[in-house]
């Protein structure tokens, strides 16, 4: 599971120039999408995308393949391509599914974070909290502090699909983030720092439950929110 902050996975390597123009489109759109600069239901055409990149369509259709893969983009056969969206009902059902799996996912990892890897979660749990009061840092910190937390975890499948669903629901979750008032800033940052003392505790059935309070509170959170939700 790697702790790249920009989310989702890697374009598989492609030949010559396709595979590289390919990987850079798909970088470039999947860090817009988590931005906000591309909100739920945007269409995205690929003559734009050619044009913005200078790139045939060829590495376009590779990009938006991957972005589709990765959960961010909806690709509809001799239609096109929109940025993916939720429902309230669907989102809560990614926040429960989250809740679940994220901590087995912990779990995983916890025994092979090294002593230095949790004191870089330490960091940027305090980080977080003197910083976290822009919705954009506080965003790109927590994104990068729970995929960290993640990193020792070597799975097959539950390490991409977790990704996956921070990517899905990651529109939501900023518009949430940026309607918090302090209290709920706060008790976010304390729950980062609980995590992290019981993972220097060797404690992960406490960090396992910190976490699945953590995610539990924002989709009961969620839910009151269907404003959010409107298209």
């Amino acid at each position: 599971m790697s702790d790249d902050d920009s989310g989702g996975g890697t374009l598989e390597p492609g030949r010559g120039r396709d595979g590289d123009a390919g990987a850079r489109i798909a970088h470039s759109i999947r860090e817009g999408i988590i931005r906000g600069d591309y909100p739920p239901g945007t269409r995205i055409r690929q003559e734009d995308l050619a044009s913005r990149f200078g790139a045939s369509r060829v590495p376009v259709r590779q990009a938006l393949q991957q972005l589709e893969y990765e959960g961010l983009v909806t690709v509809v056969a001799n239609a096109g391509a929109w940025v993916a969206s939720l429902t309230l009902a669907e989102c809560e059902e990614v926040y429960q599914m989250r809740e679940r799996l994220e901590p087995l996912l912990l779990r995983y990892s916890a025994p092979h974070l090294s002593p230095s890897e949790i004191q870089s979660l330490a960091d940027l749990a305090q980080r977080i909290t003197v910083e976290g009061a822009d919705t954009d840092t506080f965003l790109a910190l927590d994104r990068r502090f729970h995929l960290a937390s993640y990193a020792g975890a070597h799975t097959s499948v539950l390490g991409d699909l977790i990704q996956k669903l921070w990517n899905t629901t990651a529109p939501y979750r900023r518009a949430y983030v940026a309607s918090w008032e302090a209290d709920s800033r706060r008790i976010a940052h304390e729950e980062h720092h609980l995590i992290v003392a019981a993972l220097r505790d060797g404690d992960i059935e406490e960090a396992e439950r910190v976490l699945a309070g953590h995610i539990r509170r924002t989709r009961r959170q969620l839910v009151k929110s269907p404003q959010i939700f409107a298209s």
